[in-house]
């Protein structure tokens, strides 16, 4: 894994560094307003934050095209919304309304949209890996220059899934960009207590595969590492593994007591905020003052309160809609 970063200016205009914080920002606090409002029990059912690893999904979306898929997680807001769907459809998604991108039935781990290429939201574990080779292959015998990206946890590389996808990516040489979220807990197992090989992108290499393992709390190792790995996929060289070493500040789930893990642990994973060091960093280089940086949060403050107020304007499906899409029509 690198140990250091390649400097902003190699990788960023000043618009450019200063959006990829908005987008950091965005993501933050839109993962906070979701547990406060489940808290509230306006949001039901799971909820799962992606609250530490915003400079995972913030150094790869956006290096994407329009058209290329992504698979994710039920750890997938952040995903989604850096993929297109609007802040609103996901907030009236978790409220169940059917304004939601899912129509209100999928909820926070279930969240989909054809027009953005974002194919979920699974909730099985490693379960959204061969859907992306599947799409892969799709794209590779239509030869339509897409690519596609699938977010997973270290969890998921003790699945089965995880080795037939790699495989059959290897193979066939489908255009998909592998990307686990190492963030060192399975739900509750501690990462050295469920893999023998800790070394995650070894196991990528195993089958051929490109890989390559990268600080997941610096936005700038992962943009870097990033756009080298989609420019692989892109030019037909094969699938791509990217290891993202990173943490997750809150527990796995808003039902998780979480006692696996020391709460000294946590704070000091903290000390490594990809939003508060990357802030720091654009301050210290001139790119944004106080001033600047005070209206990106309200301007952030105003687009995820929108959001509330759309879902809570929004409304539930009709009871005699219920069995719509449940059945084929034809």
């Amino acid at each position: 894994m690198e140990k250091t970063s390649p400097k902003l200016t190699e990788l960023f205009d000043r618009d450019t560094a200063v959006e990829r914080l908005r987008q950091m920002t965005l993501l933050r606090r839109f993962e906070e307003k979701s547990a406060e409002l489940y808290s509230a029990t306006k949001i039901r059912g799971f909820l799962h934050l992606y609250v530490g690893q915003e400079a995972v999904a913030t150094g790869i979306i956006p290096y994407l095209n329009p058209d290329d898929g992504v698979v994710a997680t039920y750890r997938e807001h952040c995903h989604a919304l850096l993929k297109g769907v609007s802040a609103a459809s996901i907030m009236a998604e978790m409220y169940g309304k059917q304004e939601g991108c899912s129509r209100g039935r999928g909820g926070s781990m279930h969240l989909f949209d054809a027009a953005s290429r974002f194919y979920g939201g699974w909730a099985i574990v490693g379960g959204g890996m061969p859907l992306a080779a599947g799409l892969a292959l799709a794209d590779k015998m239509q030869h339509t220059g897409r690519i596609n990206c699938v977010f997973f946890g270290e969890g998921a590389m003790a699945e089965g899934e995880f080795h037939e996808a790699m495989n059959l990516a290897s193979l066939w040489q489908l255009p998909v960009l592998f990307v686990c979220e190492n963030n060192l807990y399975a739900m509750g197992t501690r990462l050295d207590l469920s893999e023998a090989q800790t070394d995650l992108s070894q196991k990528a290499a195993s089958y051929n595969v490109a890989s390559r393992a990268v600080d997941g709390m610096d936005l700038l190792q992962v943009t870097e590492a990033a756009r080298q790995a989609i420019s692989h996929v892109r030019s037909g060289q094969g699938p791509y593994f990217l290891e993202c070493r990173t943490y997750r500040f809150r527990a796995h789930s808003m039902f998780d007591a979480e006692l696996y893990r020391e709460k000294a642990e946590v704070e000091q994973w903290k000390q490594r905020d990809p939003l508060l060091s990357y802030g720091q960093l654009l301050q210290k280089l001139g790119c944004l003052d106080d001033a600047a940086l005070e209206q990106l949060e309200a301007d952030v403050a105003h687009e995820v309160d929108e959001a509330v107020r759309y879902a809570e304007a929004g409304s539930w499906e009709a009871v005699e809609d219920l069995s719509r899409f449940v059945y084929s029509e034809t």
